[in-house]
């Protein structure tokens, strides 16, 4: 039944349930003889009828009934205002009855829906592109599409999303991602971000990484980021065309032969990044160390050369080589491999 707000509504409701149970006495009567043995005022009239027709516990009728040739004839006709009143039990089960087949409908249009994505998919799609050895590379260099992609991968997340970024993200991308983040955090999936530690001087990014922190979101900071870049499940990774030119494009790489590489850079840069809200100084940790001192250390103790050292700080050789002497005399180390242990079990590695 119609139920208001208010007294309004509670008298309404009450005036709908005494006109049905009124038509019930009757069985089969005159809509409008029924409204005004109860004296329900006309403006209301249309609006009950309507109701209790939608619940299915009145259908219109005739006084009389109709023939098998009446009917089949189309002779017969149900009078203006002549109504039934339908058993409530009846009433339910019928509309059980249209929503089930209601339901059926739909599950219908979902099959059909379902089979023609999965001719499409089979037609566009190798084999394996997915779940399987291959990989597929695709450039992307429109901005539009670029975005769309990431929309779509995050869309599809499950597990993991890791992402490195060089600078802060903009405001707009930034508000947009965090309300990414909480819904992927609310379904489950870890997210681990890597940036670069410059960006804690603005106190736009600062906050940024506050909010996103606060959503469940694991930070990392690091003196050296190499590119930007985003993987989902080991199964799609997005890096730039170009590391120093963000206008060059975007690579999108499919499959996990391929990702799983780029997700072995990534790991070695979360080992060597520094986790954001530590209690440390800006430049010092608290073992005296700067941040790329402990990064350089965490670098060397896992077997990369100064070469690649240098270039993942942004540094020359020779400042690699000087930082070095400069750990390894103040931990009174004589080798590579003595610093390390040291390090390690001063738990400045961790």
């Amino acid at each position: 039944m119609a139920t208001g707000d208010g007294r309004d509504g509670i008298q309404s409701a009450d005036r709908v349930l005494a006109l049905y149970q009124e038509l019930r006495l009757r069985g089969v009567s005159n809509l409008n003889d029924a409204f005004e043995e109860l004296a329900l005022p006309p403006e209301e009239r249309e609006k009950w009828r309507a109701e209790l027709i939608a619940l299915g516990l009145i259908v219109p009728t005739g006084t009389t009934h109709a023939t098998r040739a009446d009917l089949q004839s189309g002779a017969w006709r149900p009078g203006p205002d002549a109504v039934a009143a339908v058993d409530p039990e009846i009433a339910l089960l019928r509309m059980l009855q249209r929503e089930r087949e209601r339901l059926r409908e739909h599950l219908d249009e979902s099959d059909r829906a379902y089979s023609a994505l999965e001719t499409l998919v089979g037609r566009f799609l190798r084999p394996g592109t997915l779940s399987g050895s291959e990989v597929e590379v695709e450039i992307l260099d429109d901005y539009g599409r670029i975005q769309q992609v990431l929309e779509d991968i995050t869309d599809v997340i499950r597990h993991d999303l890791t992402s490195m970024h060089v600078t802060a993200l903009v405001r707009e991308v930034a508000d947009r991602v965090l309300s990414r983040d909480r819904r992927q955090i609310d379904n489950g999936v870890r997210i681990r971000a890597i940036y670069h530690q410059r960006i804690t001087t603005s106190p736009e990014a600062v906050e940024m990484l506050r909010r996103r922190v606060e959503a469940g979101v694991e930070i990392r900071l690091s003196p050296a980021v190499p590119m930007n870049m985003i993987i989902a499940d080991q199964q799609f990774a997005v890096l730039p065309v170009h590391p120093d030119d963000r206008s060059a494009g975007a690579i999108l790489a499919r499959g996990p032969a391929l990702v799983r590489s780029y997700l072995a850079l990534y790991e070695h840069c979360w080992h060597a990044a520094t986790p954001y809200g530590d209690d440390v100084a800006p430049e010092l940790g608290g073992d005296g160390l700067s941040e790329q001192q402990r990064a350089a250390l965490k670098m060397l103790a896992s077997g990369m050369k100064d070469e690649k050292v240098a270039r993942t700080l942004g540094v020359s050789l020779r400042t690699v080589s000087r930082m070095l002497s400069e750990l390894m005399q103040e931990m009174g180390a004589s080798s590579r491999f003595e610093a390390g242990v040291r390090a390690q079990r001063l738990g400045w590695l961790d």
